[in-house]
């Protein structure tokens, strides 16, 4: 089968790979109708982790079952499913308690699974004709028959959750207002969840014009850092009052407000700036144990450093980690099916498989209004 292979840093390429095949009684195999271009695949585009070649990258995948494996209970050949990233068994304590970004089976050593993914286990990825979902029963949800909604539902499988569990660990309740740092697909997620759960403000902070457009026509307040400090901009429209909650969407390759200057720590300062005492957190921006790119050798090794004695002054709680996709997506795939969402709003090109390679470098370059590309096999 065809699928999207890293070769080394800035480059990938579409390869004849093996087709996948059913290994354990639980698998299925999936036909591939629309796989996603994450933002964290960047990373590893980049150079940026320790991404070895020949990776087959995608872990944002939905499809149509193809192959059944026969302890395989709950889906049949033909039925419409999304998966979640995780990769995760259904069985172990963090499984057993919702907590499948971190279950402890599928990855020894490494808490959580997912497809494609440097670290995260044996499990090539769904930019390619077909993929293997280990633990079907538990890894797939199923969805309604036919295409209707297949760009809202692709977004199921990672970034739709993952803003709304930006807002979740950060301990929002109706009514609070809440402030985004970096308005990517992740960021725009959060802010969008915000929205649906009732936020009284949501400030959106980024530099792309394109992006800050998309937050300014679902409601929120565009905040231009290249203009001027972020937090300075928000306690001025707010009569220097902090906002309830904060979300780092960005993670460890947040810059300063040119966009050049790599500055780990800037999100973290600034939610502890701009967050008021006893607020919180939510932080699902990735942050790894090892970048090789990293600005000094701290952050090389995944040591960031910020105000520690500013957020236990202000009481602040945080929350992190990744998401526990399984946790939310039968009931956003709900939300989606009844009118109240439509997250699809991110998306920017739907292309075909073969044309990845370049969709990877525009997108890396953030040209041509690339903001969420969706990948057809």
């Amino acid at each position: 089968m065809r699928a999207v292979v890293y070769d080394k840093p800035f480059s990938v390429t579409i390869r004849e790979v093996e087709k996948p095949k059913i290994l354990h009684p639980d698998d299925v195999i999936v036909k591939v109708t629309t796989t996603c271009i994450c933002g964290s695949d960047l990373h590893m585009y980049e150079g940026r982790t320790g991404a070895q070649a020949g990776i087959v990258f995608g872990h944002e995948n939905m499809g149509i079952v193809d192959e059944v494996g026969e302890g395989v209970t709950l889906l049949k050949k033909g039925d419409r499913v999304v998966m979640p990233f995780n990769v995760a068994c259904g069985r172990c304590l963090n499984c057993e308690e919702g907590k499948s970004a971190f279950c402890t089976h599928v990855n020894p050593g490494f808490a959580g699974g997912a497809y494609g993914y440097v670290s995260m286990g044996p499990y090539p990825g769904g930019q390619a004709e077909f993929i293997r979902v280990p633990f079907a029963d538990f890894n797939a949800l199923k969805l309604p028959p036919g295409t209707e909604h297949e760009e809202d539902f692709a977004l199921l499988a990672d970034i739709f959750p993952t803003g709304w569990h930006g807002v979740q660990l950060s301990g929002f309740k109706p009514g609070e207002s809440i402030v985004v740092f970096g308005a990517g697909p992740v960021g725009l997620m959060a802010a969008y969840s915000a929205i649906i759960r009732g936020a009284s403000e949501v400030y959106v902070v980024d530099r792309v014009p394109e992006r800050l457009q998309k937050a300014k026509e679902i409601g929120c307040t565009p905040i231009d850092f290249s203009q001027s400090d972020a937090v300075d901009q928000i306690l001025k429209l707010r009569d220097g009052r902090e906002v309830d909650r904060g979300v780092d969407a960005v993670g460890y390759q947040a810059t300063s407000g040119n966009g050049k200057t790599e500055q780990p720590n800037i999100v973290l300062e600034s939610l502890i700036r701009v967050v008021k005492p006893t607020g919180g957190l939510g932080i699902p921006g990735l942050y790894v144990p090892n970048d090789p790119g990293a600005p000094d050798s701290a952050a090389a090794k995944g040591y960031i450093s910020f105000p520690f004695g500013k957020l236990f002054e202000k009481g602040l709680s945080i929350g992190t980690g990744q998401c526990n996709v399984k946790s939310y997506n039968r009931y956003l795939r709900d939300l989606i099916i009844a009118g109240k969402a439509k997250p699809s709003f991110v998306v920017s090109h739907n292309l075909s498989l073969d044309e990845a390679p370049d969709a990877y470098d525009k997108f890396d370059r953030r040209v041509d209004g690339y903001t969420k590309v969706l990948l057809h096999p």
